[in-house]
């Protein structure tokens, strides 16, 4: 680990550290790191960031039924209740349409006595009707975040949902996400069972957000006063990994890899630099990300040290601006003279895979349970216990058990009658990564000693629907197309096909 530097903006010190291994292998096409991002108070004391907060209430048909629409009235009028004086606030009820309920004339208020009372007074008089278009909401919650004229002002929503969205295409959606991506960040709930959890992992991954089941209504008031006290923690609105890499390399993808996996697929040219959004910051807070590039291996020259990419920390000020908050620290790369020659992967690097790997066997699970492919569902399971139990991540591992069952041949399987919630909960805990324990974190120490990660001394697999090489021996799913591969072929041999099914297909 390499620690890349602190600095103070905006009263956050950050401290990055990257772990990149400098050897390739002759034949490597791809690089990795793995850069860990720590913020702490800074020594300078600093007053709040100014904050916009927009509410965003489902109020379709469907939210008729046994209370729910009372109940998401008691949580988002405890919301406005904590919210801190002074925090712009709009509140946004959606079905197949989006209406900005508070304030009334539209734009955002300051909060204080007389506006918290009369908000609740207009989230109290909403009814249900209509149905289900969140695209249309997030749009709606953007025009109103437009009103706020401090560039680096925090602006933060939260929506829950008790059904799919069904009164717009996917599309229509994916545009819209595309347009609010870096525009402000939104958490996301799904209420009740009747939900899509891509959905909301969907939003969530593209406006940097959590996503979470709230199965019991009941439970949707702490829920939101939680995440207001959160949201008033956030000291940077926007955190920047800023990119500058060697011609012969390209930028393949950047991956948060904890505490929630998240493609981050949002990528910005800021000067001669590849900014890449990694969202707002609290303090306390901690996230690692996978850099993954490619490169042509013939380009290498070998042995030679070679510096494939520059990495550095951007905050964005109050003003708009964007000041580094790191030190620039190079990723540096060696190619292997031996053709053939294996180099040991980093542990670190190895646990990232395999947690991929875990979170999708959870969601092809999730998704062969819900459509009545039993057999594909109990495959998925059991190969997801696997993982979970190799990987010691015990809140996955409590998750994936409360959906098992003993078959009658004494393997677990997937229950038959398990709730939909249940299964959703399922696909959404697919993303929620674990700290690795201490005797995983480095192999060869006292608890490790002795031990190859999983993956090490077995040859790397080839998809045969792509051609894309698995970045471990052990992979169990190719991470360009979803093939599913076969049993780890013993000794290097030959891949052993399995289902052909890509794991997100339908």
């Amino acid at each position: 680990m390499v620690p890349v530097g602190d600095r103070s903006p905006l009263g956050l010190d950050f401290a990055v550290e990257v772990d990149a291994p400098e050897d390739l292998a002759h034949d490597a096409r791809r690089a990795d790191a793995l850069v860990t991002v720590r913020a702490r108070p800074g020594e300078r004391a600093s007053p709040p960031t100014p904050a916009a907060e927009v509410l965003i209430m489902d109020r379709s048909l469907s939210m008729a039924g046994r209370g729910k629409l009372d109940e998401a009235k008691r949580a988002v009028c405890a919301a406005v209740d904590t919210l801190r004086d002074g925090t712009r606030l709009g509140i946004v009820a959606g079905n197949h349409l989006a209406e900005v309920v508070f304030p009334p004339e539209g734009g955002l208020v300051p909060v204080d006595a007389g506006v918290r009372e009369a908000a609740k007074a207009r989230v109290a008089a909403l009814p249900a009707e209509g149905g289900t278009a969140i695209g249309q909401w997030l749009a709606c919650a953007d025009r109103l975040f437009a009103d706020v004229r401090s560039p680096g002002a925090v602006r933060h929503a939260v929506l829950y949902t008790d059904g799919k969205d069904e009164h717009e295409t996917p599309g229509q959606l994916r545009a819209v996400l595309d347009a609010c991506t870096d525009r402000f960040v939104c958490d996301a709930r799904g209420l009740g069972e009747d939900w899509n959890y891509e959905e909301l992992l969907r939003i969530t991954e593209a406006l940097h957000g959590g996503a979470e089941a709230v199965v019991d209504v009941h439970d949707l008031t702490e829920d939101f006063t939680r995440l207001m006290r959160q949201a008033q923690r956030i000291a940077v609105a926007r955190v920047y990994l800023g990119l500058r890499l060697n011609e012969r390399f390209r930028l393949d993808f950047v991956r948060q890899t904890r505490p929630v996996e998240a493609e981050l697929t949002a990528r910005q040219r800021y000067g001669n630099e590849t900014h890449v959004p990694l969202g707002p910051w609290s303090p306390g807070e901690a996230r690692q990300y996978q850099v993954s590039l490619r490169f042509d291996p013939a380009t290498l020259t070998v042995g030679e040290n070679l510096r494939a990419a520059r990495l550095t920390l951007h905050a964005e000020a109050l003003d708009g601006t964007r000041e580094a908050c790191s030190v620039t620290r190079s990723m540096v790369v060696r190619r292997r003279a031996a053709a053939g020659f294996g180099v040991p992967r980093s542990p670190d690097l190895t646990r990232v895979e395999n947690e991929r790997e875990l979170g999708m066997a959870m969601r092809a699970c999730a998704d062969a349970q819900q459509r009545g492919d039993f057999e594909r569902a109990d495959r998925e399971l059991r190969i997801a216990l696997g993982l979970a139990e190799d990987l010691r991540d015990g809140a996955r591992l409590r998750l994936l058990r409360s959906v098992a069952a003993t078959g009658p041949d004494g393997r677990p399987r997937v229950r038959r009658d398990a709730p939909r919630g249940q299964m959703q909960r399922l696909g959404l805990e697919s993303t929620r990564t674990a700290a690795p324990p201490m005797d995983a974190m480095d192999a060869t120490g006292p608890a490790g000693a002795g031990k190859l990660p999983p993956g090490e001394g077995v040859l790397p697999r080839v998809c045969p629907r792509c051609g894309t090489t698995a970045a471990v021996g052990t992979a169990r799913f190719c991470e360009e197309c979803g093939h599913r591969f076969g049993d780890v072929p013993a000794n290097g041999g030959p891949d052993v096909p399995a289902d052909d099914t890509p794991v997100d297909a339908p």
